[in-house]
């Protein structure tokens, strides 16, 4: 098989790439290891930037994110029992919208489909060749067969654990990572939200937050040990310890009921660069990842695609070889801001096992400041809403 960019992993930053593309008479292949359902029950992210909103409206793919999507300005910090509204389009003029990562990806997957896109599923095996020729090859297999798709271009946006990333050479890659000793327990659930905003908690047993996909749909996270048995955790015993750790007024009044879904998630920062060798890139989490107190998983994955669909694009209509030969400096540019972000909300939020009472001095004072300073809030909310592209 041959096409022009061959893309690993079929989640929404492949998908959306291959969409971009194909919107400018681009052809590509995505090779995905795992079938269409298992890609769908993936449950994560669900707090889009208005970058991330603006690309899905590009790629023609927002129709049922502008009807069922839910924009909020602002969202709340509760400590001490308190809680203060952080005011985001006050300081901004923007705010999030919140529609979930799986609705997402469902949406790229229609449109794909739609079009019809060259998505191939239970691709297994997938070995990436020749990255510094002018015709870098994939290799699957599927059905018992051996697949060859001969590329000019590959995005690697398979995952963390995808073999993009592994295919670049030792002596090129170099890898940064810091591991938290803590993970978060989500539970979905199909109750009411406890607000009409996210609600992010310090408390002294540890961090929680109450996020929602729809005004029936709640995600609520608890911070727990990263090696905890999830069993252990009955549906009862997370209502319990998340009231525990909310406000008296919202523990009061959330609405619980049975779980559809329980993980438990361990946190981590990472980061590789560079995010290109010869005809690879890297993009999403194959490159980098945040820890999703900052909500910046998805998002920071649609600014890589950002960077290389218009790379790709000004390469075959223009012949324009500047924006590739730029594309991993800028990427990471914008990374770094971002994983300094996520990583100071995740220090100031929880609570970590060596914590003294110096360092729980510290955090509240980082917390008041920030409730009570007008251009800490703006620095803080310009953050949160996203960075520009450029």
């Amino acid at each position: 098989m041959r096409t022009q960019v061959g893309i690993i992993g079929a989640g929404p930053s492949g998908l959306l790439l291959s969409q971009l593309l194909h919107l400018q008479g681009i052809e590509s292949v995505v090779l995905e290891r795992r079938t269409p359902d298992y890609v769908l029950g993936r449950i994560r992210a669900g707090v889009l930037e208005e970058g991330m909103v603006q690309m899905l409206r590009r790629a023609e793919c927002a129709g049922r994110m502008d009807a069922e999507g839910l924009i909020h300005d602002g969202f709340e910090i509760c400590f001490g029992e308190v809680r203060h509204r952080i005011d985001l389009k006050k300081h901004t003029g923007a705010g999030v919208m919140v529609y979930g990562q799986t609705e997402v990806t469902k949406d790229l997957m229609d449109a794909r489909a739609a079009a019809g896109g060259a998505v191939i599923y239970e691709a297994e095996n997938v070995a990436l060749h020749d990255l510094d020729s002018n015709t870098p090859k994939l290799t699957y297999q599927k059905d018992g067969a051996e697949h060859e798709v001969v590329c000019d271009y590959i995005a690697g946006c398979d995952g963390f654990h995808g073999p993009s990333r592994r295919a670049m050479p030792e002596n090129v890659l170099k890898e940064h990572e810091r591991v938290y000793p803590f993970g978060w327990l989500g539970i979905l659930t199909d109750t009411r939200p406890v607000a009409d905003e996210l609600i992010y908690v310090n408390h002294w047993r540890g961090f929680a937050l109450c996020s929602m996909r729809s005004m029936t749909r709640s995600r609520y996270y608890i911070q727990c040990a990263f090696d905890e048995n999830l069993d252990e955790w009955t549906d009862d015993r997370i209502w319990d310890e998340l009231r525990v750790r909310l406000p008296a007024d919202a523990a009061e009044s959330i609405e619980m009921g049975p779980s559809i879904e329980k993980s438990i998630a361990p946190l981590r920062s990472f980061v590789a660069e560079p995010m290109r060798h010869g005809r690879l890139f890297l993009a999403g989490d194959a490159a980098h990842i945040v820890p999703p107190t900052g909500a910046k998983g998805l998002n920071l994955a649609a600014s890589d695609i950002h960077f290389l669909s218009n790379a790709l694009i000004a390469f075959y209509q223009d012949g324009q070889t500047d924006l590739m030969d730029s594309y991993s400096e800028k990427c990471l540019d914008r990374i770094w801001k971002a994983e300094r972000f996520s990583w100071w909300m995740t220090t100031v939020l929880h609570r970590f096992p060596d914590q003294n009472s110096f360092d729980r001095g510290v955090q509240l004072a980082e917390l008041d400041y920030l409730t009570s300073s007008e251009p800490a809030q703006a620095a803080f909310a310009e953050n949160y809403v996203g960075l520009p592209f450029e």
